[in-house]
């Protein structure tokens, strides 16, 4: 099974810093707008469930990682706008309650255990994804907005078999839901979706490193955990800052 070891992936689960009872945290979590109390009391209980579950190799590393990008999060900028009150708020908060800080450390590392690094990656993965690099160059050749970009990937998703099943778009970004027909190959040997994510996603992540490199956000296939459909975006990249993935010390001083 593609992803970090088990044992090493509920260690770090279990490091996460618990708010204390106490009017201390009360304060931070307040200025927080109750993001705290929402990772703690609701969205953390749910990770030691999937932790647990991918230990007993029960669903794939995807689907971890799918809920560690979901964490609720305190935004810190509106684009490449800086929201000054917010930043405030969190050193505010931060300077309150030393756990505040340690979120942030520990969010990084659990995130970095699951996300793809190219030492994390094997050989097929490795050359999937410098595929999927190399075809982008001509995929993507010429289209410079996220409109010209998600018309392209949506022919690339329709060529190899993926359904459309609806379109929109909101605030600039580009949504795009579908069915993957090779969502079930091989899932009584090596799990739901394990073609789909811990294979073809490579390809994908070819298209990200692409995309990235010239200023345009595709976020890949998400929300199939618990459903037969995906759905991808894409979006002009820009800043974007958020507790807990953004410490307090990378704001503070800030304008």
């Amino acid at each position: 099974m593609a992803g970090p070891d088990p044992d090493e992936l509920l260690a770090v689960v279990d490091r996460f810093p618990k708010p204390p009872e106490s009017d201390r945290f009360d304060r931070a979590d307040d200025l927080l707008d109750g993001t705290y109390s929402a990772i703690a009391n609701s969205w953390y209980p749910e990770l030691q469930r999937y932790a647990a579950a991918y230990a007993d190799g029960d669903i794939l590393r995807e689907a971890v990682l799918e809920h560690v990008e979901s964490v609720p999060s305190f935004r810190l900028a509106e684009g490449a706008t800086p929201l000054t009150r917010r930043r405030e708020a969190l050193v505010s908060a931060a300077e309150t309650l030393d756990s505040v800080a340690a979120v942030s450390t520990w969010y990084e590392d659990l995130w970095s255990l699951l996300a793809d690094t190219p030492r994390s990656l094997g050989r097929l993965e490795r050359l999937l994804h410098g595929f999927g690099y190399a075809a982008a160059h001509v995929l993507f050749l010429g289209a410079s907005s996220p409109d010209e970009v998600v018309r392209r990937l949506r022919w690339a998703y329709r060529t190899v078999g993926v359904r459309i099943d609806s379109t929109g778009s909101r605030a600039g970004t580009e949504r795009t839901t579908f069915t993957c027909p090779y969502r079930n190959v091989a899932a009584g040997t090596c799990g739901n979706r394990w073609l789909c994510h811990e294979k073809l996603d490579r390809v994908d992540d070819g298209y990200v490193t692409y995309l990235g490199e010239r200023g345009i956000d595709y976020q890949r296939p998400r929300g199939c955990a618990d459903s037969e459909q995906c759905y991808s975006s894409v979006a002009r990249d820009g800043p974007r800052q958020w507790w807990p993935r953004t410490p307090p010390g990378a704001v503070e001083g800030d304008p």
